[in-house]
């Protein structure tokens, strides 16, 4: 007898086949299990290696052993005429069959069933946003931070900046929906499967690559996977200078719009070309830029100004130069005056190069609005750069908070959720949505949302506070008290537990902090000292605070701020606000309109 056919009589092959039968059955519904529970990948990638091994320990068996009425038996031991492999082959291809038809049934269930029906657990990072379900027609992507392949993390920047570039670039593509950088980038370096990817995003297509880049060489590989099924619809490498990065960036777009059959208005933007080495130093400066620390901006800004020393007319360079002045302000690091005023002349440089550099016109609106007071410039700054990048998650943040200084609180929060749908993974967009929440008096979601912003961040400056916030004004200033003191802003906690300490009647503990808050802040964030009085019933105290912080920071929300409801009757309140250019009246007669995309 050949051996082909001893293992027909011992039943290897049919072992075999009826094991992978099994196996694929077992992996087809552990997908589904292990994705339900939000699994790591390791845990599907470990269940295919056991049943890999155990294909082979099965094989093994079915040669050396017998399976009888009496149990298994060694084949050894067997008489060759008292065999009844016959009739477990029979068993065999019964159990085969059954399998076969289970098969059958997954893959008619996946084909059969509407995509698009799983809702996240209420634990995942989207769970507070409007997710909207991913199809394979839906114009959406989600560029990952391209490897870093050169063996040098002092290329990293590199990478994670040409990642970035593609992104900035589809993004001003208004049929295509782009996720932001910040859920993007969340999953740099961590092994995940692109079909988690996909759903926790909401898109329907992962761009992900690699870079290699040694000395002015580079080589490029990137490919486009479609989630539903990982199907890889195109992929390409490119190997070319740093002078030929620009095409590269151009030609990789052009791709992922061509599989994609985009809708276009006009054609596929192009890259801003400048000189290789002010990209390079750009692409640095905006590294260190997004680290958004004391550390990052001192090593961004002179990067940025040497990168303008090589090409004064980089318009993105002097945008990048606004964006940190405007941070250093906004974190006390500079004094507003000087801040905002560096701030704004970056701006208006990027602008006589280029004046559709829609970052630009978005830090001009931040500016006018907290240094300025004047809400009818920042609106048109908005809605300019708004106009020039409708996808921009960043500006329509920002256009969230200024509707809610105009008082639209209902406005602020459909920004806010639409932002957060969109960039589901990014904990400052929970953050702002929580505060307009917990300002709107919705107190149950702003404590959701604040809990989101947690999860992504746990030491997230501010979330805290607004969760502590509202359980205040849900009545429970003991359990504000224990959230309060986990705030990690020093202002916000001393802040948070001064209000706490007055609800509970803690006497003494309220003074020490309300002292402590007066002698810290008072001079840079007046408001918040107004807020503890207005909490403790002392109004009187409150004008002149109100006053002043909107002559520092603007007007803020001041006019629909809960902790000034009860003054809203005092005769000194709307003269306060009219005084300040903030009454009902003046703010409804600014035009702000935001188109969103569906």
């Amino acid at each position: 007898m050949s051996f082909f056919d001893e293992l027909k009589r011992r039943n290897v092959i049919r072992v075999g086949i009826a094991y992978a039968v099994a196996a694929w059955v077992v992996m087809q519904v552990a997908d589904l299990v292990l994705d339900a529970v939000e699994a790591p990948a390791w845990v599907l990638k470990a269940l295919l290696l056991v049943i890999a091994l155990g294909f082979i320990a099965s094989l093994i068996i079915a040669w050396a052993y017998e399976l009888t009425p009496e149990g298994i038996k060694r084949e050894k031991d067997f008489v060759r005429g008292e065999s009844i492999t016959h009739e477990t082959a029979n068993k065999l291809n019964r159990i085969t069959i059954g399998l076969l038809i289970t098969a059958v049934l997954i893959v008619a269930v996946d084909r059969l069933v509407p995509e698009g029906l799983q809702v996240p657990p209420s634990e995942s990072p989207t769970s507070t946003a409007n997710v909207l379900a991913v199809a394979s027609d839906n114009p959406s992507v989600a560029v990952l931070p391209f490897v870093n392949m050169s063996g040098d993390e002092d290329n990293e920047y590199f990478s994670d900046g040409l990642s970035e570039e593609l992104l900035n670039l589809l993004a001003k593509i208004p049929a295509l929906k782009v996720v932001s950088r910040s859920s993007a980038f969340y999953y740099k370096g961590k092994d995940v499967r692109i079909s988690d990817v996909g759903r926790e995003l909401n898109v329907a297509y992962v761009l992900e690559g690699s870079v290699r880049k040694s000395g002015d060489q580079v080589r490029v590989t990137a490919q486009l996977i479609k989630v539903e099924d990982g199907f890889h619809l195109w992929s390409d490498t490119w190997d070319r200078t740093l002078d030929n990065i620009f095409a590269i960036q151009d030609e990789i777009a052009a791709a992922v719009v061509e599989q994609r059959e985009v809708p276009l208005l006009d054609k596929v933007p192009r890259s801003e070309e400048t000189d290789p080495e002010a990209y390079s130093l750009y692409l640095q400066a905006r590294h260190f830029s997004n680290l958004l620390s004391p550390e990052g901006w001192e090593h961004s800004i002179p990067l940025y100004q040497k990168a303008l020393e090589i090409a004064p007319d980089y318009a993105l360079a002097w945008a990048g130069l606004c964006r940190d002045y405007i941070n250093l302000a906004g974190y006390n690091l500079l004094p507003p005056d000087e801040g905002y005023g560096l701030a704004r002349e970056a701006a208006e440089n990027a602008l006589a190069i280029d004046p559709n550099t829609a970052s630009a016109h978005a830090g001009l609106g931040w500016i006018s609005m907290h240094l300025d007071g004047d809400l009818e410039a920042a609106a048109k700054y908005f809605e300019r750069a708004l106009k020039l990048e409708p996808n921009n998650l960043a500006t329509l943040r920002n256009a969230a908070t200024f509707t809610y200084a105009l008082g639209r609180l209902d406005d602020a929060i459909a920004l806010g959720e639409y932002s957060l749908a969109r960039d589901p993974v990014n904990p400052s967009a929970y953050f702002n949505l929580a505060h307009h929440y917990t300002v709107a008096g919705e107190h149950e979601k702003a404590i959701e949302t604040a809990r989101g912003a947690l999860r992504l961040n746990p030491g997230m400056p501010g979330a805290n506070y607004y969760m502590g916030e509202s359980l205040l004004r849900l009545g429970q200033p003991e359990r504000a008290l224990e959230v309060f003191e986990r705030e990690t802003d020093d202002e916000w906690r001393v802040k948070g537990t001064a209000l706490a300490f007055f609800a509970l009647g803690r006497e003494p503990e309220f003074e020490a902090k309300f002292a402590e808050l007066r002698e810290g802040w008072i001079e840079r964030w007046p408001i918040e000292i107004a807020h503890v009085y207005a909490w403790i019933g002392r109004p009187d105290e409150v004008f002149s605070l109100v006053e002043k912080d909107i002559e520092i920071n603007g007007p803020g929300g001041v006019m629909v701020d809960p902790f000034f409801t009860s003054l809203h009757e005092d005769p000194r309140w709307s003269v306060l606000l009219k005084s300040a250019g903030i009454s009902k009246e003046q703010l409804d007669r600014i035009e702000f309109h935001v188109d969103l995309a569906d």
